[in-house]
């Protein structure tokens, strides 16, 4: 028996027959504007809007993309951000799962390098990172080592990833 290839979450692997080129087109469309109408992207791909609802619902319920509002963490209150470079012991994917049912870190990623897991975290402030960090991560036995990298300006963040 051969074993399937992991999938991220509910996601699919990147050769899935749901992303064929009007479902790309489709995707691309809502990356540059989440709220664009049925009827507009069913112009743009040559469907109709009733063809385009459907398979935008067929892409939500796959997991292949998400509709969501993107906030500045600063603008909504949140003073501080950090990126988290942790070395483990032990099994890591358990680690990463334990970590990633914490409201406050929102990007977990089993890493190959000289860290096993990266951390992003949005915190209220310094002393909400502190907590963070000694209370929720460092407490967990399988943590040896953590590297927090504070961000002092965010550059660039972009979700605009190329399909095609």
């Amino acid at each position: 028996m051969t074993e399937q290839p992991r999938r991220a979450g509910r996601g699919r692997i990147p050769s899935d027959p749901l992303l064929d080129d009007v479902n790309k087109a489709i995707i691309e469309q809502l990356q540059q504007d989440g709220r664009r109408s049925y009827a507009a992207m069913a112009t743009a791909v040559g469907l109709s809007e009733a063809a385009v609802r459907q398979r935008v619902q067929r892409l939500l319920e796959a997991g292949i993309m998400q509709i969501v509002a993107v906030t500045d963490p600063l603008r909504v209150g949140f003073k501080r951000q950090a990126m988290i470079g942790l070395r483990l012991s032990g099994d890591t994917r358990q680690v990463a799962d334990r970590l990633a049912d914490l409201p406050e870190i929102d990007y977990v990623v089993l890493t190959a390098g000289s860290f096993d897991l990266v951390l992003e975290i949005v915190a209220e402030d310094d002393e909400h990172l502190l907590s963070l960090i000694n209370e929720h991560i460092r407490a967990l036995p399988e943590v040896r080592e953590t590297e927090t990298f504070v961000y002092l300006r965010l550059v660039k963040q972009t979700y605009t990833w190329g399909v095609r």
